[in-house]
């Protein structure tokens, strides 16, 4: 089974080109073979750019773990730089099928193997039971107090952690926590706590951020099913319309995360857009297909 490898702003995935390869009869056994860093291909998740009757491609997106989400920000970036790399849809605006349904993004080839591309991530979802979010009531969940979180620990001093959730879904939902200092959160032992507790049903991707400024964020992620990742398209789309919630950044926000910057923007018509990289980094062939 011919591959390629890409990653947008680091947040890399295995991509299998479904337009002529047939696609993997189990992807969700095969995604956390492949995705070892030890002793696969490695990365933080497999996708499948198959063919759509409603897009220009549709993604199938699985966690490194094995389960199927639902978006990725990052990875629709690199599957509509695929698309058209290969010659199967045009430069400039192309759609792309999602779990989230169908997006318009449009693409802007910067090289051989890159692209700058701009996503239409739609209006964010903000009531608790589309997120889903229990035991906060009805309406949007906004600098929410956590019983999971309850209890001051340590590390909340040094780093200036703000207990309080803002949870938004893309598509797929994230859970957001400001602080002073992103650096000084234990975010791989806090992460898994954060992302299985009971009130999220379908798990939650984790999110801590640091405001330089009112149009500028640092941020770093634990990603549902795949643990720490450099970056999270989704995820800093969240960012940006939590930051308009809770007063703490502006609608136009840079987003600066561990493996690269992102721009995003959430307009008054009520739709996200980000604009970030997608990059090639090889191709290669995995034994089984």
């Amino acid at each position: 089974m011919n591959f390629v490898k890409m990653h947008g702003a680091a947040n890399d995935y295995v991509y299998v080109d479904c337009f002529v390869e047939p696609a993997p009869v189990d992807p969700a056994q095969l995604a956390p073979r492949i995705a070892d860093r030890h002793r696969g291909v490695g990365g933080d998740g497999l996708i499948l750019v198959e063919p759509s009757d409603r897009a220009a491609a549709r993604m199938r997106m699985f966690n490194a773990d094995g389960s199927e989400s639902e978006m990725c920000g990052n990875g629709v970036r690199c599957v509509a730089h695929l698309v058209v790399a290969r010659g199967y849809a045009a430069a400039g605006a192309v759609t792309i099928e999602t779990g989230r349904g169908v997006l318009a993004v449009d693409v802007r080839p910067t090289g051989l193997r890159t692209s700058q591309v701009r996503v239409d991530m739609g209006e964010p979802l903000l009531a608790a039971a589309d997120i889903p979010v229990v035991g906060v009531g009805p309406g949007p969940v906004v600098e929410a107090t956590c019983s999971f979180l309850a209890g001051v620990e340590p590390w909340w001093e040094d780093s200036g952690f703000d207990p309080r959730m803002t949870c938004v879904s893309m598509g797929n939902p994230h859970a957001v926590f400001y602080c002073r200092d992103i650096a000084r959160v234990p975010l791989e032992t806090v992460g898994p706590r954060i992302e299985r507790a009971e009130a999220f049903p379908r798990r939650v991707n984790v999110h801590v951020v640091e405001c330089v400024g009112p149009g500028h964020v640092r941020m770093r992620t634990w990603e549902r099913g795949s643990g720490v990742t450099l970056a999270c398209g989704t995820g800093a789309s969240a960012v940006c319309v939590a930051g308009v919630l809770t007063g703490r950044s502006g609608r136009r926000l840079v987003a600066d995360l561990p493996g690269g910057r992102l721009e995003l923007e959430w307009l008054e018509s009520g739709h996200v857009f980000m604009t970030g990289p997608a990059e090639e980094v090889f191709t290669g062939d995995w034994p089984e297909s």
